[in-house]
C-alpha cells in the first residue's frame, strides 16, 4: 500500500504538551491539568478494572480458558505490576502521554521458552523507524521489531496507520482557556483587583490635586480609624462613601464559559460531563459510557493482545465490563433470578454475583413452577397420564 512506500525516516513520540506564556497563564502541562487528569484517570481506572479473559472458540460457543497464560496476562504481566496498575499506564499512554500509543516489550525467559514479564516503555522515549517493508519500535538507543512488542493503537493516524493520534493538539486551546479562567477566577476572588468602597470627593478640592493630597484625605478620614472601632465621621460636603457590590463569576460569564470549555474536554475524551462537575450523575449516561468509550478500549487492547501474544487460532482475549455498570442489588438480584427461572443459570452463579460464598446444594439447574432439578423433569406425576391415581 501506498502508505508504506516512503524513505526511511525517524518520528519521535511527542513528551507531554507544555503551553500557555509566562506572562498570562503560565506554563500548564497537559498532563498535569485538572480536567484532564480527572478525564483520563476515570477512563485508565475503569479499564483497569476489568479483568482479562482468554477464551476459546468452540462448538458449543465460547468458553474461558483457565492455564498459565491467562494467569499471566490476568494476574502477573509484570512481576512489579498487578493486571490493574499495568492497563491503567496503557490507558494512560495511550490518552494522553504516548499521543495514542502504548508500547509494552515481551519478555521471554530463555529457559523455558516461555513469556515473561511484559514491560511497558516510557513513551517519551519511543521513537519510529519507517521503512518500506514496515517500521521498527526504537528505545533508548535500541531497536526493536514489531513481533517483539505489543503496540496498542488508538486514533490510527491516516499516513502511518500503525501509529496512533492523540488529543494533544485538539485540546491545547480549551485548556489553556480554562487555565486562563482558573487564573481570573483566582485573582477575582481575592478581592484584590476590587476595592469594596468608593470614596466620591469634591473635586475642587486642593488636596486632590497631587497623590501626597490624596493620601492625606485617607489618612485622615479612614486610615486613622481603627477597623469596627467606631462609626466614620466625615465631612458631608469633602466625601460620600458608597458601598460597593462586587461583580459575581457570573457577571462576567466566566461560569459558562468554563462549563462550555469542560464539556468540549468531556467530548474530545468522550466522557460524560458530569465527572467534570458539570451536571449530575446520571445512571443511563454512565451506563451507556461504559459500554460505548470504556468497551471500546477494551476492545483495542484485547485485539491488540491476541494479535501479538496468542498463536492458536481458536483463542482470543476478552476484557470484561459487566461488573462496571451502573447496578443496584435489587436488579441484580431481578436479572438473576428471571433467568434461574428460565434454566440458563445456577443459583450459584446468582451468589456470585452478588457477592455470596457458593452453596454445594445450589449448584443444580431447576425450573420454575415446583423449582425442580432439571434431571427430574421427566418424574413428575402430572406427566405420567395418571393411569396409578
Amino acid at each position: 500500500m501506498r502508505f508504506w512506500k516512503r524513505k526511511r525516516t525517524r518520528s519521535q513520540v511527542n513528551m507531554p504538551f507544555v503551553f500557555g506564556d509566562v506572562d498570562s497563564v503560565g506554563y500548564v502541562r497537559l498532563s498535569e491539568h485538572p480536567d484532564v487528569v480527572i478525564a483520563v484517570n476515570k477512563i485508565a481506572d475503569l479499564v483497569s478494572n476489568m479483568t482479562i479473559h482468554l477464551m476459546e472458540n468452540t462448538d458449543q460457543g465460547d468458553k474461558r480458558v483457565k492455564n498459565g497464560l491467562s494467569r499471566k496476562i490476568d494476574i502477573e504481566p509484570h512481576k512489579n505490576m498487578t493486571r490493574k496498575g499495568w492497563l491503567y499506564k496503557i490507558v494512560s499512554d495511550l490518552l494522553l502521554h504516548g499521543d495514542g500509543n502504548s508500547v509494552v516489550h515481551i519478555g521471554v525467559d530463555p529457559a523455558t521458552g516461555l513469556i515473561d514479564d511484559l514491560t511497558p516503555f516510557q513513551m517519551g522515549a519511543v521513537g519510529y523507524d519507517d521503512s518500506e517493508d514496515g517500521y521498527s519500535i526504537s528505545y533508548n538507543g535500541k531497536n526493536y521489531h514489531p513481533d517483539e512488542v505489543i503496540h496498542f493503537v488508538i486514533n490510527p493516524n491516516p499516513n502511518y496507520p500503525y501509529k496512533g493520534t492523540g488529543y494533544r493538539v485538539a485540546l491545547r486551546d480549551i485548556v489553556k482557556n480554562l487555565a486562563q479562567a482558573n487564573k481570573t477566577k483566582n485573582r477575582f476572588m481575592s478581592g484584590k483587583y476590587m476595592p469594596s468602597l468608593i470614596l466620591s470627593v469634591d473635586a475642587l478640592t486642593e488636596e486632590l490635586s497631587s497623590p501626597e493630597g490624596r493620601k492625606k484625605i485617607l489618612d485622615k478620614y479612614v486610615s486613622e480609624t481603627e477597623d469596627g472601632s467606631m462609626p466614620w465621621v466625615l465631612p458631608a460636603d469633602l466625601l460620600k462613601v458608597e458601598q460597593v457590590k462586587p461583580l459575581s463569576l457570573k457577571d462576567i460569564a466566566i461560569n459558562e464559559g468554563v462549563e462550555l470549555d469542560k464539556k468540549t474536554v468531556a467530548g474530545l475524551l468522550d466522557i460524560p460531563a458530569f465527572f467534570l462537575g458539570v451536571g449530575e450523575f446520571d445512571k443511563e449516561t454512565y451506563n451507556n459510557f461504559v459500554n460505548g468509550r470504556i468497551h471500546s478500549i477494551g476492545q483495542v487492547i484485547a485485539q491488540t493482545l491476541t494479535r501479538d501474544l496468542l498463536y492458536n487460532p481458536d483463542w482470543f482475549f476478552r476484557l470484561n465490563p459487566r461488573s462496571l455498570f451502573s447496578y443496584n442489588l435489587e436488579e441484580l438480584v431481578g436479572a438473576g433470578t428471571q433467568m434461574v427461572d428460565r434454566n440458563a443459570m445456577r443459583r450459584n452463579e446468582l451468589r456470585d454475583w452478588v457477592g455470596l460464598d457458593p452453596d454445594e446444594e445450589m449448584n443444580e439447574l431447576i425450573i420454575l413452577e415446583n423449582y425442580i432439578p432439571a434431571g427430574m423433569l421427566g418424574s413428575q406425576n402430572k406427566l405420567k397420564g395418571g393411569e396409578d391415581d
